[in-house]
């Protein structure tokens, strides 16, 4: 895919606008390319720092041909450094945009929605129908929690078939990082002989687009503090990715920039 990138911790991140991008995922999608499914996922510091410890995640990310600049972490240190990302892509913004981006150029596909509980994913097909009327949706399925990162042979069989049966051309997945693109890279082969061209690992805008949890307020994400009241509202689960891996990134950043 002809886009430019900016190597961050050895991983490879998308530093054109989302236009650029989605024009590209239209350009590949509509072929026949050999390497459809075009897969896309999320990069922020937590995330980047994690595959630095799980060699398989980093490999994912290494795989896929489109990794955006979800974080404000990943932005600084590429502006300190002179580099090319000049803002954050989050999750959220890609998935809607993207499907605003298919309505106005009169694309129509069908989507799945994997991932989330039930509830959620009903209000994801209520809402996703009523804003983007040209897109279908032919599927949902909400699989059992597991407290590793790997669904179990037969409820992996059980997901790939029932994603088979709905057919989908776009493939939406939140089972949070690095769950979900260790999914998605373990069953790539698997998704292509499923017709899907496209999958996205978008985690909590499932959440977000279904009204479950609310977003952080435009004036905090405009300013790159989208993490702060999130921190404030849910300081066990965050704590760890914002007050150690943030750091942590930083310091690899400039490790690997230094040794170089």
């Amino acid at each position: 895919m002809n886009l430019r990138r900016e190597r961050i911790l050895g991983i490879d991140v998308v530093t054109e606008d989302f236009d650029e991008i989605f024009e590209e995922i239209l350009s590949t999608m509509d072929s026949d390319d050999e390497v459809l499914p075009v897969v896309m996922a999320c990069a922020n510091p937590h995330a980047l720092v994690n595959a630095r410890d799980l060699p398989e995640f980093y490999k994912a990310l290494k795989s896929f041909q489109i990794i955006v600049p979800d974080g404000i972490g990943v932005v600084l240190a590429s502006r300190l450094t002179g580099g090319n990302i000049k803002k954050r892509l989050p999750g959220p913004d890609f998935f809607e945009n993207f499907c605003r981006y298919l309505e106005s150029v009169g694309k129509s596909y069908t989507h799945f929605f994997l991932g989330s509980t039930e509830e959620t994913l009903k209000k994801i097909v209520e809402r996703f129908t009523k804003d983007f009327p040209h897109q279908q949706v032919v599927g949902t399925y909400s699989p059992p929690f597991v407290k590793g990162l790997y669904f179990d042979e037969e409820e992996n069989k059980k997901i790939l078939e029932i994603v088979g049966s709905a057919k989908p051309e776009i493939l939406w997945v939140g089972l949070t990082a690095p769950k979900q693109e260790l999914w998605i890279y373990r069953n790539l082969g698997n998704l292509k002989k499923l017709g899907v061209r496209f999958a996205g690992a978008i985690g909590a805008a499932f959440d977000w687009f279904a009204g479950v949890k609310k977003r952080s307020p435009k004036f905090f994400r405009a300013i790159g503090l989208e993490w702060l009241p999130r921190l404030i509202l849910e300081p066990k689960r965050l704590w760890k990715r914002v007050l150690v891996s943030g750091p942590r990134f930083f310091y690899l950043y400039f490790k690997d920039l230094y040794k170089n």
